[in-house]
């Protein structure tokens, strides 16, 4: 596996690739890889003939108040995780090779970065938007693989892709949960017991959502009502947003007419964890 500290290496690298016809497959990451991000490295693995993986804790998605210092960091652990599934070049650079001092240059997609994770989160889909339009450019892949558990941001780069004319296929993968439904997620390591425990009303509150659609129920603010009083049982989960709106454009719905975004946000103690799932007529 070949590590990449600069830009410039990394380009000459991924150039290597495509200069001998290899399709290259992108997976955009911050660390502290989990099975979810192990399993969008197989997904690349299996559609593309090369994959790079990026490890960027990128500071222009953090809010003044969020948790940026204490995100975790494994750089080691993940290059030894990544070597063993097969990469072919692992992306690793500073804050001050992705941003140098005399940057100047964002990357907003309007009114969908005020929705949803957005609304709350003032400037995250801008810091999003910025740091995949650069990895985009420098790693020039074919396909770039993105999880559902991050559906609102996946909406985001789509729209990014399309507006700006990025000759690159947003693929997304199905979440992936532990054992008992929670949703994998590199905050999770923040949770201590008694809030990992309180941490699976997200996924009890869209799956009896789910359960209330199946037996026919299609009124949006009914079932909000429903999944707000699953996480109403836990004191310990204060809730950001429950909410079903269009997966593409994450406007509310009036009408369940096709597939819609159930999505979910909340506080279990300190720690803000984000869910989701689709409802298919």
């Amino acid at each position: 596996m070949k590590i990449a500290k600069t830009v410039k290496e990394m380009r000459g690298a991924v150039r290597a690739a495509r200069s001998a016809g290899k399709s290259l497959g992108l997976v955009p990451t911050m660390g502290a890889l989990h099975e979810g991000h192990l399993s969008l490295v197989r997904a690349a693995k299996a559609a593309c003939d090369a994959v790079a993986v990026s490890i960027f804790v990128n500071p222009l998605q953090f809010g003044p108040q969020e948790d940026l210092a204490k995100y975790p960091r494994d750089l080691a652990g993940d290059s030894k995780r990544l070597e063993r599934e097969g990469v072919d070049f692992l992306f690793a650079p500073s804050v001050e090779e992705m941003y140098p001092a005399s940057s100047a240059t964002y990357v907003e997609v309007e009114g969908l970065s005020t929705r949803l994770c957005g609304r709350s989160r003032p400037g995250h889909f801008r810091g999003v938007a910025t740091v995949v339009a650069k990895l985009f450019h420098i790693v020039e892949a074919d396909q770039a693989f993105f999880g559902q558990k991050d559906a609102a941001q996946v909406a985001v780069l789509r729209r990014m892709v399309q507006d700006l004319n990025f000759p690159v296929e947003i693929v997304v993968c199905p979440i992936l949960r532990e054992p008992d439904g929670l949703a994998m997620s590199s905050r999770n390591a923040y949770l201590n017991p008694q809030e990992r425990k309180s941490a699976l009303l997200l996924y009890r509150s869209l799956t009896e959502v789910e359960r209330r659609f199946a037996q026919g129920e299609r009124n949006p603010a009914d079932l909000i009502a429903v999944g707000k009083s699953v996480l109403a049982r836990e004191p310990a989960v204060r809730l950001d947003y429950f909410s079903i709106v269009d997966p593409d454009t994450l406007t509310p719905v009036v009408k369940l007419a096709g597939t819609t975004l159930v999505a979910v946000a909340a506080f279990v103690g300190s720690t803000r964890l984000i869910d989701n799932a689709l409802l298919v007529p």
